[in-house]
């Protein structure tokens, strides 16, 4: 189930950017460099980087389960692995222009950014 955290209305109009910009992969790390005494950046980064860690190891998975399955497989495996990341990544950048700090599904409850 996905919590929703409080955060100060102030700095989630100020720093919706840094939260937009932490679910698009790599650009994860521009929020947690640039935006580092904002909770509401650092809450979104979070899920960015679960978010992305977890897309990673899933596609390192697919790939070693590439020298047993077929292609086919592999390439329906990779296909909803991307529709999923693309899903979660919706969600949490719609979170983040409406300024609320809410946990992504299933991922969300990790915490790696303290």
């Amino acid at each position: 189930m996905s919590e929703k955290v409080n955060i100060d209305p102030k700095d989630a109009q100020d720093n919706k950017l840094m939260g937009i910009l932490s679910y698009f992969g790599p650009l994860v790390f521009v929020p947690i460099l640039a935006a580092k005494e904002s909770p509401f950046a650092k809450f979104h980064a979070n899920q960015g980087l679960i978010l992305f860690i977890a897309w990673f190891a899933l596609y390192i998975a697919i790939m070693i389960m590439g020298v047993i399955l077929p292609q086919k497989l592999i390439d329906l495996l990779t296909i909803l692995v991307g529709l999923g990341t693309l899903a979660f990544s919706i969600i949490g950048i719609l979170n983040a222009v409406n300024g609320v700090a809410k946990e992504l599904p299933f991922i969300g409850q990790y915490k790696i950014l303290k």
